[in-house]
């Protein structure tokens, strides 16, 4: 059962989008910020079950707790120092582009817009088979 990591500051979206995919089989473990997400991602790096796909939300508080534009990608920078391979999917409420050709050149495998969680779950399936 692949195990994700969901970091978003907002509560509803994090509880909406755990429920969807743990309904789908998943085992998902979540965090409201940069410096929360990041610690989760260490310990479970340590233990017979790492995270095998990280959903970060673009805009979120950053490692001072300021909410900031693209904390996310910065936590997806953090994250891909400890492990090269980690599949990683960037979220935004908003459909950028630049931001979205910024995170697959910082490692993001993708980038979804929040909103249609089935085509989230249908891209978490299609990069983890």
């Amino acid at each position: 059962m692949p195990k994700l990591l969901l970091v978003d500051d907002e509560a509803l979206v994090r509880r909406s989008m755990q429920k969807t995919l743990l309904r789908k089989g998943f085992l998902v473990e979540t965090a409201s910020d940069c410096t929360e997400g990041l610690n989760i991602y260490k310990a479970a790096e340590n233990t017979d079950t790492p995270i095998d796909m990280a959903l970060l939300d673009l805009n979120m508080p950053n490692f001072d707790g300021v909410p900031a534009h693209s904390a996310g990608l910065d936590l997806l920078t953090k994250m891909r120092e400890i492990n090269p391979e980690l599949l990683a999917i960037v979220l935004t409420a908003y459909d950028e582009v630049d931001t979205a050709k910024e995170a697959v050149k910082r490692g993001a495998r993708s980038y979804f817009v929040k909103g249609r969680e089935q085509g989230l779950v249908d891209l978490i399936n299609e990069i983890l088979a």
